[in-house]
């Protein structure tokens, strides 16, 4: 029986080896799951800081108007069958927009992490032709004239760091916030409108100077029948966003200009209305001053080649040992695996001081120089060290390209695996598997 067992052991252990090392990497990758959540961990706290810089500076920023709004009544009869007055809000959008904005970014550290802030100038002007209230079928006698507001809406009244007027013809009105709120602008800054204005049926020309702090986004919403914006800054990194892309854009080492034309018929809600609200945010464009290498995600990324680094250098080590009679055992994988998955944490944690690039260098090297010298020692082979070495740095190179290059990923990864599969074909074409 003994002779049996042995003899079925010795013609199939191969097979079992083989086992046990796939066992072994299916094992390996549980460590990598908890480096996914660490991972995920970190970025949370950037995000927490990101929010508490933007508490205390100001948050992204979105620009509407200006908006006009004028109060008329409509006469319903109550359930006594009385006739009474009920009020209701007229909305006029602007018919020429033109936003000029100069965007000058900070970076703020909270910690180890870094937050993008800024400060921008807006130079805002343009014009009403006229308030169309035929349109709308509101009769003249309805309207209650005096009572006009203009209405400006800026996200983040925080980041105001001037007082703002707006100039509509030859009046400067004050704007403050809320006083006169409803449902479409609940906390905007808005002024009543000069006497006369609005009723006198005449063009209504306006400008306005803004001085603002905010973080990150800076965006705005096309309320004009012709909405034009340009946006000028030092930032070299922009990413362009929102509903509309600019027709005009340059990005250089010193900076980037953008230009955007809208016109109202780009949009869903219309040049005027009355007794409803509209998400005027949701065509909002602008920029984003992003920070242009997130170590965190490319970490990410370099987790989930996980699996393809542990297999290849155990498919290697077990080549190794049917070509050259080595033995290798359980263990002695396992501690290779071990070291192949702290890499991700030397990554994770060196790139939060000097970046992703840099990092994966050092973790890199470190873990090829941790692996070669215990195969050195574990083989008595320094050519078979030489062999992890080369074998580990290719395999961290060619990962490395994997993440780089975002959009060629899956063909470069399909090539290379099929590079890494044929290799181990023509390897392994003479070993005797019986």
């Amino acid at each position: 029986m003994e002779n049996i067992i042995q003899t079925f052991w010795n013609r199939n252990k191969i097979i079992f080896k083989g086992l046990l090392i796939g066992i072994l990497i299916l094992l390996l990758l549980i460590p990598t799951v908890f480096i996914q959540n660490l991972i995920n961990e970190r970025q949370d706290r950037q995000r927490e800081a990101s929010s508490e810089v933007s508490a205390k500076w100001a948050a992204a920023q979105t620009i509407t108007g200006p908006v006009i709004t004028v109060p008329y009544y409509e006469t319903q009869a109550d359930g006594n069958g009385k006739p009474v007055n009920i009020r209701r809000l007229a909305y006029f959008l602007p018919d020429q927009l033109s936003i000029r904005s100069t965007i000058i970014p900070e970076t703020r550290y909270r910690g180890i992490y870094k937050v993008i802030v800024y400060t921008t100038e807006l130079q805002i002007s343009g014009s009403y032709d006229s308030l169309r209230f035929a349109d709308m079928d509101i009769p003249g006698e309805r309207i209650l004239w005096n009572e006009a507001v203009a209405y400006f809406d800026i996200s983040d009244v925080k980041g105001l760091t001037e007082e703002v007027k707006l100039k509509i013809n030859d009046a400067a009105l004050d704007l403050v916030p809320g006083k006169f709120s409803n449902d479409q602008f609940k906390n905007a800054l808005c002024s009543l409108m000069p006497a006369g204005v609005v009723a006198d049926h005449h063009p209504i020309n306006f400008s306005m100077s803004v001085k603002l702090k905010g973080s990150e986004n800076l965006l705005f919403v096309p309320t004009g029948k012709q909405t034009n914006v340009s946006v000028q800054s030092s930032w070299n990194n922009p990413s362009f966003t929102g509903a509309y892309l600019p027709d005009v854009r340059n990005v250089k080492d010193s900076g980037f200009a953008a230009n955007w034309k809208v016109l109202y018929l780009n949009r869903n809600y219309p040049q005027q209305w009355k007794d409803k609200t509209y998400d005027l945010n949701a065509s909002s464009f602008g920029v984003n001053l992003f920070v242009p290498v997130d170590s965190y995600q490319q970490s990410t990324r370099s987790v989930k080649y996980a699996i393809l680094c542990i297999t290849l250098t155990f498919t290697a080590f077990f080549l190794i040992e049917l070509i050259y009679s080595k033995s290798v055992h359980a263990l002695q994988y396992i501690l290779v695996g071990f070291a192949l998955c702290i890499f991700y944490t030397l990554l994770l944690s060196f790139s939060e001081y000097i970046g992703f690039n840099s990092s994966y260098l050092v973790a890199a090297l470190a873990t090829i120089a941790l692996i070669t010298l215990y195969v050195k020692s574990m083989l008595q082979s320094f050519k078979m060290a030489v062999f992890i070495a080369c074998l580990l740095s290719t395999i961290y190179g060619f990962i490395f390209i994997l993440i780089q290059l975002q959009d060629y990923a899956l063909l470069m990864g399909s090539i290379g695996l099929f590079i890494a599969l044929a290799i181990v074909m023509y390897f392994s074409r003479k070993i005797k598997w019986s």
